[in-house]
């Protein structure tokens, strides 16, 4: 199982379904920066994910579960 995908594409960019998808629910955004965006599970907690070492490197903070990064012209509006 993948637990962090970068996107930098507009044609390539999630919808919001498969980010659901991927994340496995809720999606709360993350800035991060140089204009980044990280796309994570909102209640990872409650859902006791497991943390996701290499995301939560990027993010500077800890990050449970899977994450999508969106960064260039993939990032949401």
């Amino acid at each position: 199982m993948d637990v962090i995908k970068t996107y930098n594409k507009k044609e390539d960019q999630p919808t919001l379904k498969e980010a659901k998808s991927f994340v496995g629910g809720l999606v709360e955004m993350v800035y991060l920066e140089n204009d980044r965006q990280m796309l994570v599970n909102k209640k990872g907690i409650i859902h006791n994910l497991p943390v996701n070492y290499p995301a939560s490197f990027v993010a500077g903070n800890i990050i449970l579960g899977p994450a999508l990064i969106l960064e260039g012209d993939a990032r949401w509006d």
